[in-house]
């Protein structure tokens, strides 16, 4: 997959639900690429889609939250949004 994504579409790709995806950009795990000036629906790119996949991966190695932020921004600083 390239491109932009939408919410649904980082679900399919990374066995996420909505729900829990809106959840990680709320606390900063994840961060959108910009918004539709129509629709004001979230866009999203491949580096979402991986992150995601990284973050399932740790959550099945009963990684916390705070840990995997944690290894997140040892790997990509500024792709985690720091949120209170």
């Amino acid at each position: 997959m390239e491109g932009i994504y939408l919410i649904k579409d980082l679900a399919a790709s990374s066995g996420h639900t909505i729900h829990t995806i809106k959840y990680y950009l709320n606390i900063g795990l994840i961060k959108e690429i910009g918004r539709s000036p129509e629709t004001n629906f979230r866009y999203f790119d491949n580096t979402t889609i991986e992150r995601l996949k990284k973050i399932r991966a740790f959550r099945k190695q009963n990684k916390s939250l705070a840990e995997i932020r944690e290894r997140l921004e040892e790997e990509h600083p500024r792709r985690t949004a720091h949120k209170g």
